[in-house]
């Protein structure tokens, strides 16, 4: 048995783990912290509110468009390089960020840097599956969600708090230290030897083709000139989505993973994943919006408000990831949808003369029920998956969520343009894809008593 496949040995084997948790819980301050700058950047760049939902969309949609390809080209050059460039590409952008003056200048950057984003996110759980030891894979696994869960909760208090002291560009260069120490630990971690066969250019731009496609439809369909167009657009991403799938079907080592995906534990958890991402990202969205406009909220007390959020998920999903290994997962799948609808529900019924207090804990309810049903969903997914395929499933599941995200941004964007920011209807709208993603896991738990389901 290889080093890589008995993991590193100690004291290696901590630095390496401390280097990635780093380096995702940079990932995910930087992926969140721009919703509570939207409203800001709207006021000071004179946009309307459904435009400055492009930053976050442009990011999402690059980071969808580019996950796969990265995570094959990951396997081919090795994890630890690919990691690497994508955290300091991600800097450089992210410095680009801090000096752009215009919506424009701001989403091309964004975009760069969500490039960046993609590549080292795509090997992530690839370096995680060769830095631990095959039984303490679990372990790695929950320690990796704590990093990443704590970045969600630690986004919008940050991005608060810069933003009560410091201009908006500065919310884009707080999460360069924490690259910069991922870059420093990077020397421990592994660095698998890279694989010959042949990558595969076509699928990799037909995947970004798919994605940019159907995503950018999305946009279309809210800040398009035409309707026509962005049916035009999602028609031509349909079908480049079929000729995609029919080509990798034919290739021995493909972009999209679709033998694993053609088992149907995975293909159900991964629409269920999809379905409970858009919902959260529809909140997480909205609420920014509608604290301060609706409650006269500041930015510092909307972080410290959907800090709620994320701080329910840090303490609920290492837990609900640990009990994985006992309770059958469509269990709390099941469990942590009902919790977030109840959530959803409370958030709904938020009377117009709220405590923050009030706010805090129906919020607490939401984040905890989502935090019950991610991670032992992904746990799912990664450990279904061969050993030398874990990029491979890594990135099916990043880019199930990213997919979500961006097309829960644009739902928010459509709604902001119709005039339903000081409304309910979005926290509505969560709710009913909450039910759609509970009524997939009510399916798994039919089958629960299959091997693959628990």
């Amino acid at each position: 048995m290889t080093e890589l496949h008995r993991g590193l040995p100690m004291p290696r084997r901590a630095v390496a783990a401390f280097g990635v948790c780093s380096g995702g819980l940079m990932l995910m301050i930087d992926a969140n912290i721009a919703n509570i700058a939207l409203p800001t950047i709207a006021r000071e760049l004179g946009i309307e509110s459904s435009k400055a939902v492009m930053v976050v969309t442009a990011y999402q949609l690059v980071l969808a468009m580019a996950l796969m390809p990265l995570a094959a080209l990951g396997t081919r050059i090795g994890y630890r390089r690919l990691y690497c460039g994508g955290l300091v590409l991600h800097s450089l952008a992210a410095l680009l960020c801090f000096s752009a003056d215009s919506l424009l200048s701001l989403v091309m950057a964004r975009s760069l840097q969500g490039i960046g984003t993609a590549a080292a996110m795509s090997v992530a759980f690839g370096l995680v599956r060769t830095i631990y030891p095959p039984e303490q894979l679990g372990k790695g696994l929950a320690i990796n969600t704590i990093a990443n869960a704590s970045g969600s909760a630690l986004a919008p208090v940050v991005g608060g708090l810069v933003l009560s002291v410091a201009d908006w560009p500065w919310v884009f260069a707080a999460a360069i230290p924490f690259s910069m120490l991922a870059l420093l630990l990077s020397r421990a971690m592994p660095d698998p030897d890279p694989h010959m066969e042949p990558f595969d250019l076509l699928g990799a731009a037909l995947c970004a083709l798919t994605f940019g496609l159907l995503i950018g439809g999305l946009e279309l369909t809210t800040h398009g000139p035409s309707l026509w167009l962005a049916v035009a657009v999602l028609a031509t991403g349909g079908a480049v989505a079929w000729w995609f799938v029919k080509h990798e079907l034919s290739v021995p080592q493909p972009v999209l993973p679709v033998d694993l995906l053609a088992r149907l534990p995975m293909a159900l958890a991964l629409l269920s994943n999809f379905s409970a991402v858009l919902a959260s990202m529809t909140v997480l969205l909205f609420l920014p919006f509608m604290l301060q406009h609706s409650y006269g909220l500041s930015p510092a007390e909307v972080g410290g408000v959907v800090a709620g959020y994320a701080a329910a998920s840090v303490m609920i999903a290492p837990t609900s990831g640990y009990l994985s290994d006992r309770i059958p997962v469509v269990y709390l799948c099941s469990a942590g949808m009902c919790v977030a609808a109840i959530g959803l529900v409370t958030i709904a019924l938020l009377p117009a003369d709220a405590s923050r207090f009030d706010m805090v804990w129906r919020l607490w309810i939401t984040g905890a029920g989502f935090g019950m049903f991610f991670s032992p969903n992904a746990r799912l997914i990664i450990a279904s998956a061969p050993t030398k395929r874990s990029a491979s499933a890594g990135s099916v599941v990043t880019t199930s969520r990213m997919v979500g995200q961006a097309t829960g941004a644009t739902i928010v964007a459509g709604l902001l343009a119709l005039n339903f920011g000081d409304t309910m209807v979005p926290v509505y709208c969560a709710l009913v894809l909450v039910g759609v993603s509970g009524a997939i896991c009510l399916v798994r738990l039919r089958d629960h008593k299959s091997p693959d389901a628990t």
